[in-house]
């Protein structure tokens, strides 16, 4: 058993509401991390949502929400860990 790899939950940072994007690519090129992608499926209204691919790469740093005018994206940000000395 001393093999085993305990698996690492990784939180969402950033959130897209898929079915109200319109694909219209902002948030992909607003990405400095470039973990956003236009998914290979269609939402109830024929687009192709953004989609993270990597959230544990995603430094939540709002770009995407920022650009997006739909306001379809949600950032967390994790909480800093304080270390005292």
């Amino acid at each position: 058993m001393g093999n085993v790899k305990e698996a690492k939950a990784v939180e969402q940072r950033v959130v897209f509401n898929e079915e109200t994007c319109k694909s219209c690519k902002l948030c992909v090129n607003a990405c400095p991390t470039n973990v956003i992608y236009l998914a290979d499926y269609l939402n109830e209204k024929g687009y192709r949502p953004a989609v993270v691919t990597d959230q544990e790469n995603c430094i939540s740093c709002g770009k995407c929400a920022q650009m997006c005018p739909d306001s379809v994206i949600t950032v967390y940000r994790p909480e800093k860990v304080r270390k005292s000395v």
